[in-house]
């Protein structure tokens, strides 16, 4: 992943819960789209057209950030250390 140019100029938390789903449509036609579910809030992710090289590196950056994600909560969870004694 590459280093941040500019800094933040803000944040925005969506937290998970009951109303929190994902969802990633097949469309044929269309341009792939990842959903994120919030209530009444919702996150579309999607290509600005035909698929490039920087797409399929940002996809591939968001599959590991999200596994990362998933292995960190299952530990907090599950109460499993990461290998140092601290639930990360």
């Amino acid at each position: 992943m590459t280093r941040r140019r500019t800094p933040r100029n803000s944040v925005i938390r969506l937290t998970t819960g009951h109303a929190a789903r994902t969802m990633n449509p097949p469309f044929a036609r269309r341009e792939p789209v990842l959903a994120l579910d919030f209530g009444a809030t919702s996150v579309l992710v999607t290509t600005n057209g035909p698929v490039t090289a920087e797409d399929l590196e940002f996809a591939r950056q968001l599959a590991h950030a999200a596994n990362r994600f998933a292995r960190s909560v299952e530990r907090n969870f599950y109460g499993v250390p990461d290998g140092k004694g601290i639930a990360a």
